[in-house]
């Protein structure tokens, strides 16, 4: 059995492969939720969002890359540079971008989005506190930057994060542009930057 997924014109149909099995037609579900898609965001989707990203960062570092009515601007503004993992209508992961159009980034690219650029800021990738541990972080990453691929225009994504997530990011193809100007909360963080060029990268479990 496959599940057909679809979002925007660029985000192409792809199936995701589950085992499968005889249901007794008596007991099965009547319900029309896949069983797992990736779709973008919208802002209706933003208090999920940030029940998430506050679960996941407050109680780490005490504050959240975007506050609720951020996640909202960004959601109304460029739905596009979204993705979420729904299984079976809940939202489990997602990713959040906006358009920036400097070569690095800067505390205005934190609130910004800057439309027609060749660069996306992502601002936050997220998983639900049951299903981390699972790889859902490398997998829904390896989608996102699969999707911005197919977008005309695109050229990189940038991102900054904390010294321990940097090896993750390696593996998922990125490369140290060196320490980020941006400082939140007397954190510090490390520039990383995607090239949306040459072959995807493998799929590993990250244990995010």
């Amino acid at each position: 059995m496959t599940q057909q997924v679809s979002g925007t014109p660029w985000l192409k149909p792809f199936f995701l492969k589950t085992p499968v099995r005889v249901v007794n037609p008596l007991r099965q579900r009547r319900h029309t939720l896949p069983a797992s898609e990736f779709r973008n965001l919208t802002p209706q989707d933003a208090i999920s969002v940030f029940e998430i990203e506050r679960e996941a960062f407050v109680s780490v570092s005490g504050e959240c890359p975007l506050t609720l009515d951020e996640v909202l601007n960004f959601l109304g503004q460029c739905p596009e540079l979204s993705l979420g993992w729904f299984e079976e209508g809940q939202l489990v992961a997602f990713i959040i971008g906006s358009g920036w159009g400097k070569d690095r980034l800067s505390q205005e690219a934190m609130t910004q989005h800057v439309p027609d650029t060749p660069t996306v800021h992502i601002h936050v990738l997220s998983v639900h506190r049951h299903c981390r541990q699972q790889g859902k972080g490398s997998i829904l990453l390896w989608r996102y930057l699969q999707y911005l691929r197919c977008m005309p225009g695109l050229r990189r994504a940038l991102l900054i994060c904390e010294d321990f997530l940097v090896p993750f990011y390696l593996k998922a193809g990125f490369k140290e542009k060196g320490p980020s100007a941006i400082s939140v909360s007397n954190m510090h963080f490390q520039e990383m930057e995607y090239t949306l060029g040459g072959q995807a990268y493998a799929r590993r479990n990250s244990g995010c």
